[in-house]
């Protein structure tokens, strides 16, 4: 911006972001230092967990469904009858910048490259390695070369540098429309970084997906804020939401940018939504908390306020949902 009174809040003088509390999550070395050489910090193990086939009768069906399947991690294919959407793809091995180390996939993704149908538009919520993975977004482009990459303010030069071009880059509350769907950036609190050197200088967020059919909003990742108020009040109610629900221990070093169970549900009542999926757990080992942890404090939480049981539950790896 050439003026300061005309630069958003979240848009900082140094030219890097922060939330919109105006907070930054700004965790030194030395504090990622003690939590990693804690000596009783848990160290948890990967787990077998149930994998189902996606129902590729619904995914490849010439009228596109109104579906979701789940892939992993944080990655879906979300097809709402006139698109084809995937949200942060990573279908590698290593959520790293190396190949030989780094959080590796215990649970191999849902679906393949070459079982995915065309790809419309893809949606990355942050350039954290487990949400956006260079070898995944480079194959994507070259199999849909027409796919339209949607990214966070100050990412785009990243993906020209790796000679993909078709990408927009949008701040919070900005939209673009693809064939009858509006797609919002929205504002939740996390960060950014690839390197050493580049922390926050590109945006974070989530995806509001809205045309006349359906609603549904991707979190990405992010800590319990009140963000998910001010969506449901600038863009209403959604009928769909997926939502983070693991990555969440130790509280000390992690609550800022991830939630637990209990603050996921939260965020589900904020959204004013009717129905959702827990996401973000059950493929790479990133945390502290019990592999199968997630899904469990989730159908408990839901049981403990009295929300109906079907209203915010996890899926198996590959598994497809109507979305009627």
């Amino acid at each position: 911006m050439a003026q300061d009174e005309n630069r958003p809040s979240h848009h900082l003088k140094d030219g890097t972001f922060t939330n919109t509390s105006g907070i930054s999550n700004n965790k030194s070395y030395k504090e990622i230092y003690k939590w990693i050489t804690d000596k009783n910090r848990n160290k948890p193990t990967p787990y077998n967990f149930e994998m189902v086939s996606p129902n590729f009768e619904i995914i490849n069906h010439e009228n596109k469904s109104k579906s979701v399947t789940w892939i992993g991690h944080a990655t879906f294919l979300y097809q709402n009858q006139q698109l084809n959407i995937l949200t942060d793809p990573h279908l590698t091995l290593r959520a790293s910048p190396f190949s030989f180390a780094g959080p590796k996939r215990y649970t191999k993704p849902g679906m393949t490259f070459e079982q995915l149908p065309k790809i419309d538009v893809v949606t990355i919520s942050h350039n954290h390695y487990d949400h956006l993975d260079v070898k995944t977004v480079k194959r994507i482009a070259k199999d849909n070369p027409d796919a339209i990459f949607l990214v966070p303010l100050g990412l785009k030069r990243w993906f020209l540098n790796r000679s993909i071009q078709n990408v927009v880059e949008l701040d919070w509350w900005e939209n673009y429309e693809v064939n009858g769907t509006i797609i919002t950036f929205t504002p939740v609190q996390h960060w950014s970084s690839r390197t050493l050197f580049d922390r926050n200088k590109s945006l974070w967020g989530g995806w509001y997906f809205k045309n006349k059919f359906h609603t549904l909003i991707h979190l990405g990742d992010t800590g319990y804020t009140n963000d998910f108020k001010e969506i449901q009040k600038r863009l209403g109610s959604v009928d769909f939401a997926l939502i983070p629900v693991g990555a969440y221990d130790p509280r000390w070093f992690m609550k800022f940018s991830h939630m637990n169970p209990a603050e996921a549900t939260q965020a589900f009542i904020d959204l004013d939504a009717k129905k959702a999926i827990g996401m973000h757990w059950g493929c790479f080992i990133l945390t502290d908390e019990p592999v199968t942890e997630p899904p469990i404090l989730l159908k408990e939480e839901v049981n403990n306020i009295s929300l109906p049981k079907d209203s915010f539950i996890t899926v198996k790896h590959g598994e497809t949902i109507l979305l009627d």
